[in-house]
């Protein structure tokens, strides 16, 4: 059975980071490109990053770059997701996600698992 366990959610100040983990169990973690996404209250789920298999290759929402940055550790099954220069905004429950092939992609429906979420909340 596929797990995915994020941690690392909190309060932030604007201007502040944050951390995000999201470890995984269950799959063979190097054969899944992997994913953030976030939801804030009365919003549909929102892209935030992506990170292929290798890592070699990362995509982000226009949002975020330049301020979050997407990592994985695939001999420790996880994937990161470093948030610098946090907004208001950026407030959101974030999930993780994995996906199987090798295309890019930026929509929810083309990931197979997710992780149940963290609470980031950044306080002005």
């Amino acid at each position: 059975q596929v797990h995915l366990v994020e941690s690392g959610g909190g309060l932030a100040q604007a201007g502040g980071s944050l951390g995000l983990s999201c470890a995984a169990s269950g799959l063979t973690f190097s054969n899944y490109a992997m994913g953030w996404f976030r939801q804030a209250p009365g919003t549909e789920r929102e892209f935030v990053a992506y990170v292929s298999r290798s890592g070699g290759t990362t995509l982000y929402a226009d949002s975020v770059k330049g301020r979050f940055t997407i990592s994985r550790d695939n001999i420790k099954n996880t994937v990161y997701l470093q948030m610098n220069n946090l907004k208001p905004e950026d407030t959101a429950v974030y999930c993780c996600a994995a996906k199987r092939g090798i295309v890019t992609t930026r929509s929810s429906s083309d990931y197979n698992y997710w992780g149940q979420g963290t609470q980031v909340t950044v306080s002005s």
